[in-house]
């Protein structure tokens, strides 16, 4: 029986059911809550903005302009934050702003004034009660394909004794230049670069440094400044034990009017070929038309979704928040030497996309976007993305395996996984079961050969098949293969060298697929299936551990034959959910009572036993607590995904199933708005963390919600 969750309450006037998510002045007006919730919008590019819902950074990777000056890599933290300061008539300063310093002082305390946060699509709002009858509204966005932020902002108020009052709006930009993983310390002698022209600026933290802009309406003036504020406190790096203090400059402020009904918009930008006449007397009307774009992407997003959808009759509110949170993730990897050679702007284009696997932190991994691309791509009707991506990362086949991970400054692809592969197999059938795209096939079939060859003869980190029992073994001395692919200092936490469980039941999966599209393609399929009988003979012989009821998560390991690895883990459930025929009916079962009963929580499932000796109950902590407890212990959201099949499978109850994914959405307004994290501590109340929105996480959910809502 699956827990029960009706303890659980939403909420008031929230929940999964909410297109507009809210956040209301009980959790806004607390400041302790109020910093423990963050938003997020992304820009296509791998760009971001991000922070706390009472503009405070807690973290050193938050700012209203984080742009991706190679995306969707070289993420450089521009604009950190703008803080917002309003004069009224009879000559009142209502600070907006909220900051965190070393000493735990906050100042000024703007979340006095902040009344509610609503997720409108993917546009944060922030009402703010300026006084009885007036109100600041600020909308923050992204322009989709331009590292370029809009803040705009709305004075409304009732009465007529108000209307033609003016206010003074001063805006505070706070500026950085650097790297989204590093933290500024300022000096006194060093003083950013500021061109201004009456209300634009150009700012460059050094000679050599890229260059951005600050623009506001031609009603605003700018006055430089020239000011450090020194060690504001970022609280999620003291919890993860990072460096947590960080200087920021100030290089000016930003002046103008604003009377009720009038909207004027701060526009940050690190493009070089902006609009001349941002700025000018068309400021609004530019920023107006932006905003259009963007909110007619959101409605065509929903629109393609909803088409893959028949037995949809009219607009699910939780999918269409999946499906806006799964946009975030696909972002572009533009073809820099054609656009080099033939002198043309990047080109964002659906066959150079690719997935981000998690913000604030994480760039594109070869093992996420497959594990994703079901979710994100095929279950929101963006085939043709599909097929770009799975085209991209199969050209970068080196030795019969996909890159694991692009690093941060654009160096080459990384190859060390063993799965990431396989799971481009999984991936390309269901693209394939919901196109009929036949001609992928056939372009991909000599690379999809050579894949199995490859690991057939032997490639990269002993990854290989054993001839004698078809399964594959891999992992050599400190280096990390699977999934569970914690590294601190040199340990491998969870190294499982020897022969895991889901690598083989992927192995197995490919092997089926192979045979099938080989025959399909008028092709030998013999050997596939050769392999693919080979592996079944052996695969519940050497896998199964009667004594527990369940899977061994490794066996032979570290190359020894024989030698098992009993550790009760979630890996074993892809054993059922990819594949039919490995083991029996009674098996099955028995693997998901054992889950179910050591493994299952509210977000997800825990990575190894609680009865485990090496169970950790806890997973925040300085980096070497955090990586040594990762898989051994922490919840896995993603995870939720395979236990459902799997569940399905065996009990084909999907009323309950419902219960369990609706408890884990309603943290789309807890932590950060709109949105899954990565991972949850695996003990009550069992706190998410890790990245604040992890793309498998969104995937998983997204594709189990309409696995769900079959009939």
């Amino acid at each position: 029986m699956i827990l029960d969750h009706t303890s659980v309450e939403k909420p008031q006037q929230q929940g999964p059911d909410a297109w507009h998510l809210r956040v209301g002045h009980d959790i806004c007006g607390d400041v302790q809550q109020a910093l423990n919730h963050e938003w997020l919008v992304t820009n296509g590019l791998g760009g971001y903005a991000a922070g706390s819902i009472c503009g405070a950074t807690t973290r050193s990777y938050h700012g209203l302009l984080v742009a991706a000056l190679q995306p969707p890599v070289a993420r450089t933290v521009f604009v950190s934050k703008v803080d917002e300061e309003i004069t009224l008539p009879g000559g009142e300063v209502l600070k907006l702003g909220v900051n965190e310093y070393h000493d735990k002082v906050v100042d000024p305390q703007g979340y006095q004034y902040l009344q509610e946060v609503v997720l409108d699509g993917d546009v944060p709002c922030f009402r703010y009660r300026l006084t009885d009858q007036l109100e600041l509204v600020k909308r923050v966005w992204m322009e989709y394909g331009q590292n370029t932020t809009y803040i705009q902002y709305t004075l409304e108020g009732a009465g007529d004794e108000i209307a033609d009052e003016n206010l003074t709006l001063t805006l505070v930009p706070f500026c950085l230049s650097r790297d989204y993983h590093a933290s500024t310390q300022g000096s006194d002698d060093w003083h950013f670069i500021v061109d201004s022209q009456h209300n634009r600026c150009r700012i460059r933290a050094y000679n050599e440094a890229p260059v951005y802009h600050l623009i506001a309406g031609p009603s605003a003036f700018f006055s430089p400044t020239g000011l450090w504020y020194w060690r504001v406190l970022h609280r999620r790096e003291s919890e993860r034990g990072l460096l947590d203090q960080e200087d920021v400059y100030q290089p000016g402020i930003f002046r103008m009017p604003i009377t009720t009904g009038m909207r004027v918009t701060f526009v940050l930008s690190a493009e070089q070929n902006l609009p001349s006449d941002l700025g000018g007397p068309r400021h609004e009307e530019l920023v107006t038309a932006a905003l259009v774009r963007h909110q007619r992407r959101v409605r065509q997003l929903l629109s393609v979704a909803e088409r893959t959808m028949d037995n949809l009759e009219e607009r699910d509110p939780v999918l269409a928040r999946l499906v806006v949170a799964a946009d975030q993730f696909i972002v572009a990897r533009p073809n820099y030497a054609q656009a080099k050679a033939s002198r043309q702007p990047l080109r964002l284009a659906p066959d150079r996309k690719t997935i981000i696997a998690g913000y604030p932190w994480f760039t594109d991994w070869g093992r996420d976007s497959m594990i994703s691309l079901p979710g994100l791509l095929l279950a929101t009707g963006r085939y043709s993305e599909a097929r770009g991506l799975l085209k991209a990362f199969a050209s970068y086949t080196h030795e019969g395996l996909i890159p694991n991970r692009f690093p941060d400054q654009g160096e080459h692809p990384e190859y060390n996984t063993i799965d990431a592969t396989l799971w481009m197999f999984h991936a390309l059938g269901l693209y394939l079961q919901a196109t009929d795209d036949w001609s992928l096939l056939k372009e991909l079939f000599p690379v999809l050969q050579e894949i199995i060859v490859r690991h057939e003869q032997g490639t990269l980190f002993n990854i290989g098949m054993d001839a004698t029992d078809g399964l594959l073994h891999g992992g050599t001395d400190g280096v990390q293969l699977t999934w569970m692919d914690a590294k601190v200092d040199g340990w491998v936490v969870t190294p499982r060298r020897g022969k895991p469980v889901e690598i083989n039941a992927l192995w197995y999966a490919a092997l089926t697929k192979m045979e099938a599209w080989a025959v399909r393609l008028s092709t030998d399929a013999s050997h596939y299936s050769q392999l693919r009988t080979l592996v079944r003979q052996h695969f519940a012989r050497r896998f199964w551990y009667a004594e527990g009821g369940y899977l061994y998560d490794v066996v032979d390991v570290d190359g020894n034959a024989g030698q098992t690895d009993a550790s009760l883990r979630p890996n074993q459930l892809f054993a059922v959910s990819l594949c039919r025929d490995l083991l029996s009916g009674g098996q099955c079962a028995s693997i998901l009572q054992q889950v179910e009963q050591h493994l299952l929580t509210p977000l997800g499932l825990r990575s190894l036993s609680p009865t485990d000796p090496a169970y950790h109950q806890h997973f925040s902590g300085n980096r070497w607590q955090r990586d040594s407890a990762y898989h051994q212990g922490t919840v896995w959201q993603w995870l939720l995904g395979p236990f459902i099949d799997v569940h399905l499978r065996v009990h084909k109850d999907r009323d309950q199933l419902r219960t369990l994914l609706l408890t884990a959405l309603d943290q789309l307004w807890q932590n950060c708005l709109g949105t899954i994290s990565e991972v949850a501590e695996p003990e009550p109340p069992y706190v998410v963390g890790g990245c604040v929105a992890q793309a498998w996480s969104v995937a998983e959910f997204l594709r189990c919600w309409l696995l769900l809502q079959e009939k």
